[in-house]
């Protein structure tokens, strides 16, 4: 018998073998039965379980195998999932509770649509966990990244306009900002000549 947490990684390993196994056909993947690998100087043996032909039951046996019942032999993913969400609050450990929060939050998402997952796992609980802190950090740079980039357009933007509404050539504002001839000319059109009417 396996303990849980051989289960767990037993379960995360035909997670990520899934996907493997849906780029061939269904004839294809009859043949392909690979059960051990070699790792420098360790043979390892496993066995390939599908997670969404096993018993939902099984993944309420240990805490680290909650975020995977979602993807199990569930009828109903939604209850499913709140049945996982209400395990989690009963957990005492803050860190373990916000990481398998994260770790359902992300496993949810495969099969349940984000509003539904959001309004049975709570925010606040997931915001603990290093996993979602490193997601968010990762949201936050790209977005100061894309408001840099915005406001740097914008500013070249307004120096050509000031360059226009100071008298300077269309080919000159090209030649000061970057911008191309046809950028300059729409500026002219729109912010210029309608600031003199």
């Amino acid at each position: 018998m396996c303990n849980s947490t051989s289960i767990a990684l037993l379960s995360f390993q035909s997670f990520f073998f899934s996907s493997f196994y849906s780029e061939y056909s269904e004839s294809d993947r009859r043949g392909i039965q690979q059960t051990t690998f070699t790792l420098e100087d360790t043979f390892h043996r496993f066995q390939v379980i599908r997670l969404w032909e096993q018993p939902t039951d099984n993944f309420f046996q240990s805490p680290g195998l909650l975020p995977f019942a979602v993807l199990s032999q569930a009828s109903n993913p939604t209850e499913t999932l709140r049945q996982v969400a209400q395990k989690i609050s009963q957990i005492n450990d803050q860190r373990t509770q916000s990481n398998i929060a994260a770790s359902a939050f992300i496993l949810a998402g495969l099969v349940l649509n984000k509003d539904i997952i959001q309004q049975l796992l709570r925010r606040e609980l997931m915001q603990e966990s290093v996993t979602y802190q490193a997601l968010m950090d990762e949201g936050r740079a790209e977005g100061r990244a894309e408001g840099r980039a915005i406001g740097i357009e914008e500013g070249v933007r307004q120096v050509a306009i000031n360059l226009l509404r100071e008298g300077l050539s269309v080919e000159m504002v090209v030649k000061v900002t970057g911008l191309s001839a046809e950028q300059i000319q729409q500026l002219k059109l729109t912010a210029v000549d309608n600031s003199e009417n």
